[in-house]
């Protein structure tokens, strides 16, 4: 249990991105989804410079565009509800071939697919650069409350270990046998589901106290402090400030 986790995300590389330190990248990605997120709505060319911006990045750090592409598939549901929207949303109509879709819907629609495109892409560069616990001490870096570092670093530590418990689960209940066709499986999935529970909060007391007969006392210790130098702030910054223009350029243009 002591190994590293929650390495699915990660691509190990040295590129300037790989090396700037985590709460710089998070403070980067936050303004640049804020910048993302105040473009305004029926005014796309923003979009593209936003994009462009975020390709430079991508470019820097060296991640396989691959890597990110097969990730993509988390905006499935943002993607499924934009393509909706249209069809249930009201105002002005226009027709598209037989159906007719409501004007705003399809400007609604094209901004949530383009800003949460470019926010998972956004996050997934920076798990993509940015190991799980370099993650989470950024954001004790950034004051984030304790107990939500902590949350955050168990649930790296054990989601691992509970998928285990989990697969070990399903082969012992297929070598019996079993195979979840119908609701009438239903009862067994829920069992085991249930033992999962058991399982895993027996393991967490029993982790509480070898915590505290270590000595401890309500605060994780830092292995790794982290430390940013003035001039990877300034190289950082320039991301979401010219985003940020460029939104404001949208604004005040409209």
């Amino acid at each position: 249990m002591g190994a590293p986790h929650g390495h699915a995300l990660h691509f190990h590389g040295h590129s300037p991105v790989h090396r700037l330190p985590a709460h710089v990248k998070i403070v980067v990605l936050v303004g640049y989804v804020l910048a993302v997120v105040a473009t305004p709505r029926g005014v796309f060319w923003p979009y593209a410079a936003h994009l462009l911006a975020l390709a430079g990045a991508v470019a820097v750090s060296r991640v396989p565009l691959a890597h990110l592409a097969k990730r993509l598939v988390i905006e499935v549901p943002f993607v499924v509800f934009a393509l909706v929207l249209p069809f249930v949303a009201t105002g002005p109509r226009t027709a598209v071939g037989p159906v007719e879709i409501s004007q705003p819907g399809l400007e609604a629609a094209a901004a949530l697919l383009a800003k949460g495109t470019l926010g998972v892409l956004a996050s997934l560069l920076l798990a993509a650069t940015t190991e799980p616990r370099d993650i989470v001490a950024g954001f004790e870096k950034l004051r984030l409350p304790q107990s939500l570092v902590q949350i955050m670093s168990f649930m790296l530590r054990y989601t691992e270990v509970v998928a285990a418990d989990l697969g070990r689960m399903r082969v012992a209940r297929e070598s019996r046998g079993f195979r979840a066709r119908s609701v009438r499986q239903w009862p067994a999935l829920g069992a085991t589901l249930g033992a999962l529970f058991i399982r895993s909060y027996e393991r967490g007391e029993r982790v509480h106290l070898a915590m505290l007969s270590r000595g401890y006392t309500g605060r994780l210790p830092t292995l790794r402090p982290l430390t940013a130098t003035g001039s990877q702030w300034a190289a950082s910054g320039l991301l979401p400030i010219a985003c940020g223009l460029v939104s404001a350029a949208a604004v005040l243009a409209g």
